[in-house]
């Protein structure tokens, strides 16, 4: 006798109304939650000092995630080489502010920018970029509206790891959890333990939100 193959698990909630581009987040009136994924030769010092080790690298550009579903298509619920440890970083909502007015899109866009040499001259001087990615829904299957990721880089980056940062949890366990829920035709129980996404106020300028005159 043939098992019965597991039922589909249902996608996220989504809204006739959405937009095409929205900054979704967890947040609270002083603090944004991003997500990263890190080995957990990164992750856990991170985890146990509430702050980057010296080991993360500054210089670099570091991209951050909004959307925990989109971080989950990213590290594949924590189960790629290297994502193994799945953090959920609390940062200022005033740096995560300024991050946002200081960004330049990551791609050049007619409806933003008057030609690619101004894209370019942006580019190059911006210390955020922003990035939107298709939104993710429980499956992982992109969604018909975009979420945010946003690359910080320079003094961004900077300020992100040694002033931005509130609080570093390790939510590798929810990630595990889900997917579990998921395995087992759980998919009631899996879209219970999302973290609540809300619209976020993204201030005046944000680029993808904007559109040149």
């Amino acid at each position: 006798m043939s098992a019965t193959p597991a039922t589909p698990a249902p996608p996220a909630p989504t809204r006739p109304d959405e937009p095409l581009r929205r900054v979704r987040a967890r947040y609270t009136d002083e603090t944004v939650t991003v997500y990263q994924a890190y080995s957990p030769a990164l992750g856990l010092p991170a985890v146990r000092d509430g702050r980057f080790p010296a080991a993360w690298k500054r210089e670099r550009m570091t991209w951050i995630k909004p959307s925990f579903l989109w971080m989950m298509y990213r590290c594949g619920w924590g189960e790629k080489a290297d994502q193994e440890t799945v953090l959920a970083i609390e940062i200022d909502r005033g740096g995560f502010d300024w991050a946002l007015r200081h960004a330049c899109l990551s791609h050049y866009d007619p409806d933003e920018h008057p030609d690619r040499a101004a894209w370019r001259w942006e580019l190059k001087r911006a210390p955020a970029r922003v990035q939107w990615d298709p939104e993710r829904d429980l499956r992982l299957q992109p969604l018909p509206y975009r979420s945010l990721q946003l690359g910080l880089s320079g003094e961004a980056s900077r300020r992100y790891a040694d002033k931005w940062t509130v609080a570093i949890r390790d939510v590798t366990p929810l990630a595990q959890e889900i997917r579990s829920r998921l395995r087992s035709d759980d998919a009631p129980g899996a879209l219970a333990l999302l973290p609540e996404e809300r619209a976020y106020p993204a201030p005046g300028g944000t680029p993808g939100l904007r559109r040149v005159s």
